[in-house]
């Protein structure tokens, strides 16, 4: 079974020139994918297309086995509930604590106020922050803010899991880290889809890559490198 999959897709930018060109690719439901190339290869363009925070110019874009280019705009919120994101910011609410970062994509959803804690902690839990649910995001080191918003990038429960350089201001142990946290919800069943550039890091994880360059996948996804 397919969870994504790019049928000859092209982004092109007004006076920017194509961050995508003509690129087809797929990631198998459970599969766990590494998206390598250089700064500027359409790797953050890639995850923002199936986040449908962008549209495509040309092609097609299948998610769960949905034309996402299909959605209408009222319906971009429900299929945003149904992946999680995690970004290389944060993007945390420094003005709230770690529980209520997490239980924001909660409340959004209408998840009754009963429900709330318990899946805000067991996620929490998750990723080894549940003693720290009441700190500020400015009382926590740079990897558990990262930790944080991978806590509410889960705490929907979702089949599909979307990460832009979620360690990229993270030093090589923290990274470490990260990486084998996505491992282990990958072995769950969370389908992982991970834009990075440290090649030294993939070294020891095991997962599927997929590189780009200038916007187009440049090794064969049957020659693409298992560790």
């Amino acid at each position: 079974m397919t969870m994504i999959r790019f049928d000859n897709v092209t982004k092109r930018y007004d006076g920017g020139g194509e961050a995508l060109r003509n690129l087809s690719f797929e990631v198998a439901r459970g599969e766990m994918v590494f998206l390598t190339g250089a700064s500027g290869a359409g790797k953050s363009t890639l995850l923002r297309l199936i986040a449908l925070i962008e549209r495509p110019t040309r092609g097609q874009v299948f998610v769960d086995g949905q034309n996402v280019g299909k959605l209408s705009q009222r319906q971009v919120p429900r299929h945003r509930r149904e992946i999680g994101v995690v970004f290389q910011d944060n993007k945390l609410l420094t003005d709230r604590s770690a529980f209520d970062n997490v239980a924001l994509p909660l409340i959004i959803r209408g998840v009754s106020d009963r429900d709330i804690p318990r899946r805000v902690r067991a996620a929490l839990d998750q990723v080894g922050l549940l003693k720290k649910e009441k700190q500020r995001p400015g009382t926590l080191s740079a990897g558990e803010q990262q930790r944080v918003g991978i806590a509410r990038a889960v705490v929907g429960r979702p089949k599909l899991l979307i990460a832009d350089e979620p360690t990229g201001n993270l030093d090589p142990w923290l990274s470490l880290e990260v990486m084998k946290l996505f491992g282990r919800f990958n072995e769950i069943g969370v389908t992982m889809l991970v834009a990075t550039h440290d090649l030294n890091l993939l070294s020891r994880i095991k997962g599927r890559r997929v590189q780009l360059e200038n916007g187009e996948v440049v090794t064969p996804e049957d020659d693409a490198l298992v560790f």
